[in-house]
């Protein structure tokens, strides 16, 4: 696991792919959250998110060996964002699951809890998937406002595209 910091206070790391760097990866969140004041329900959410976008890298992407998954938190403002890249080119397709699945729900879940969501190209090979949490309250520590309006199973959002923003942000 590498980690690194930008000058806009966000925070990089890097993860293998295997199935326990989802946990490390929230560990890594919690800690940032924590020192950015970012506690309670809201911290709880940006945990689940960064768990369901992790999963997916961890599950469906195919990173070629000596590549990791990257995960990057930014928080701007009361607006958290949640990134999670790999080096795979396959987009992710919510999977319509009927109300007995024991899977298949993690971009329902995101979709759900995320202001917005989406997906981009990055440079060079891959793809990042984001999440936007928004905070409210008052400084100090922050809890989360819920999407303004979840999804109704079966029909999930598609990503949102990055020039493209699906729910006002701000």
């Amino acid at each position: 696991m590498t980690e690194t910091s930008d000058r806009t206070g966000g925070v990089e790391t890097r993860f293998p792919r295997h199935p326990r760097s989802v946990g490390r990866a929230r560990a890594v969140l919690r800690t940032q959250l924590s020192a950015w004041g970012v506690e309670g329900d809201a911290a709880d959410s940006a945990e689940l998110l960064i768990s369901e976008l992790m999963t997916n890298a961890v599950r469906h992407a195919r990173v070629p060996h000596g590549r990791e998954i990257e995960a990057r938190f930014a928080l701007t403002g009361r607006l958290l964002r949640l990134e999670v890249s790999d080096a795979s080119d396959r987009l992710p397709v919510p999977a319509q699951t009927g109300t007995e699945a024991e899977g298949g729900r993690g971009l329902a879940l995101v979709a759900a809890l995320a202001h917005d969501w989406g997906v981009r190209p990055r440079e060079g090979v891959g793809k990042c998937v984001w999440a936007l949490l928004e905070l409210t309250g008052a400084p100090g520590p922050v809890s989360v406002r819920a999407a303004a309006s979840p999804p109704a199973p079966p029909a999930l959002p598609a990503p949102a595209v990055e020039a493209r923003t699906a729910r006002r942000c701000c």
